[in-house]
């Protein structure tokens, strides 16, 4: 489980509670613990009871789906745009992917139970948080026909974006090993790919740092994937001015 920080911060970071009425979002974020997400911690494993949900708010969770006892692949990306545990709005409480922290960082998390509860009085709560459960759907399609349709060079560089995204910053640590194993591709694969952008100057990469150094080359260079994904979260989360 991540680790409690003792002090919780006034500020809201997470575009979903962001979202809701001053008043209720102040009232929720008072039931939640502000907690700090280690680096490739596992906060849940398919399979185990959802016991919280967790808003990020500068850190990040990968969502993987064992393939079989010797892979596995990143489906999803959650950062301070959505949340862990969405499932429970659907009145399921099992979790479908591991959940492997990314990017460390704070998140306000919340007992299942008691998320459950006020999901079920909030009008509001209701209504934004459907809306991010079919733009996670359309997610996990789009992540699917890429893995399917693209190759390893335009699907790394729309990880990178959907990284840099919601790490906000340009740099981030990341070896070959855990990107071939988000990728689902061998090492070798991930190395190419990673090569030819440095080739291009689009990245820099040394000793497991990253440096995004063309944005537009890189969104470029990925495949359409990218544009779809960010297309679908603005065009319903920003429906009726949410």
């Amino acid at each position: 489980m991540p680790g409690e920080i003792t002090v919780l911060q006034p500020t809201c970071r997470n575009a979903l509670l962001a979202a809701l009425p001053d008043e209720e979002r102040q009232y929720f974020i008072s039931l939640c613990k502000l907690v700090d997400m280690r680096f490739m911690q596992v906060l849940v494993e398919p399979g185990d009871r959802i016991c919280q949900v967790c808003f990020p708010i500068d850190g990040y969770i990968s969502l993987v789906a064992p393939v079989d006892h010797n892979a596995n692949i990143e489906v999803a990306l959650v950062g301070n745009e959505g949340m862990l545990g969405i499932s429970l709005i659907l009145g399921v409480e099992v979790a479908a992917q591991r959940a492997l922290v990314q990017g460390p960082g704070a998140a306000l998390c919340m007992d299942s139970t008691l998320f459950v509860h006020e999901y079920e009085r909030s009008q509001a709560m209701q209504t934004i948080l459907k809306r991010y459960l079919y733009v996670l759907m359309g997610q996990l399609a789009q992540t699917a026909a890429c893995t399917r349709f693209h190759v390893v060079e335009e699907r790394l560089a729309r990880w990178l974006l959907m990284t840099r995204d919601r790490a906000h910053t340009d740099e981030f640590h990341i070896t070959h090993e855990l990107m071939a194993y988000i990728l689902g591709v061998r090492r070798v694969g991930v190395t190419m790919a990673a090569s030819s952008l440095q080739h291009r100057n689009l990245i820099s990469y040394r000793r497991g740092k990253i440096k995004i150094i063309d944005h537009p080359g890189l969104e470029n260079a990925s495949c359409s994937c990218y544009a779809a994904d960010r297309e679908a979260y603005e065009k319903m989360m920003n429906k009726n001015g949410i």
